[in-house]
């Protein structure tokens, strides 16, 4: 049975909350942040990439190539409906079985505008229309971006969107020298989430560390042996919460 620690990310210290937790395998939806925590199960490992560690591949730099046309444009998180109809869109072709293919425009723009830490909409659109092609939901961290949510128009899925815009955070992460871009929970063996798998640097939050992923054969082999998931007690135990010293008045 599937099962979350989570806790509300609200008040002054959201940000110092979120960066401690997002270096510790969390994710953030809206004004919570939640890690998988399974009784018998540890498939859902949190990833992300070393960005000095990261080298494209062929296929990667053809991807590049392929958008390199797009104007990119960073927004305030602000929901708007070109970004609900191209959501839509996405949604109907990509994941209409999923969790998410009943929202509505109300629960789209709360999971845009529902963040209470710095957070942007990257948009990727067609400079010689202005069309929208593409969108990611991006955190600013101390130590990187996290992407929370990203789509695209399915009319253009031969053009690797999805891996073009994980291309184009890491290079923005360069320029800004923040060194990793957080993709969220990987599952080995999924093949909805193989992508990631692909891209060198990439590392997974394993039994309360990050470990670089030489061969994901392996953690598809031993993330889904009951003994691999920690006891709940233990796993709260070993949560480290950011220091919080009282304001002096």
């Amino acid at each position: 049975m599937e099962r979350k620690l989570f806790t509300a990310l609200q008040g002054e210290g959201a940000d110092q909350l979120n960066n401690c937790l997002s270096q510790q395998g969390f994710r953030r939806s809206q004004n919570v942040l939640y890690r998988p925590s399974c009784t018998d199960c540890a498939a859902c490992l949190s990833a992300r990439i070393d960005v000095s560690a990261f080298r494209p591949s062929k296929s990667q730099k053809r991807a590049i190539k392929r958008n390199s046309y797009l104007k990119r444009r960073a927004t305030s998180p602000w929901a708007t409906d070109e970004q609900f109809d191209l959501f839509r869109r996405y949604l109907d072709a990509r994941h209409a079985d999923g969790g998410m293919a009943d929202m509505d425009v109300f629960e789209f723009a709360a999971m845009i505008e529902e963040t209470p830490i710095r957070s942007r909409v990257v948009e990727y659109a067609d400079p010689k229309t202005d069309e929208l092609i593409a969108v990611s939901l991006t955190d600013v961290l101390d130590d990187g971006l996290s992407m929370v949510y990203s789509f695209y128009d399915p009319v253009f899925q031969q053009n690797s969107l999805g891996t073009y815009m994980i291309l184009d955070h890491i290079e923005i992460a360069r320029e800004a020298g923040l060194p990793y871009i957080y993709l969220g929970y990987w599952v080995p063996g999924s093949p909805k989430m193989g992508y990631k798998a692909k891209f060198s640097g990439l590392q997974a939050y394993v039994q309360g560390a990050w470990q670089p992923i030489k061969n994901p054969e392996y953690y598809n082999q031993t993330s889904h042996h009951p003994l691999t998931a920690a006891p709940i007690a233990e796993q709260v135990a070993n949560i480290q919460l950011p220091d919080r010293h009282p304001t002096k008045g």
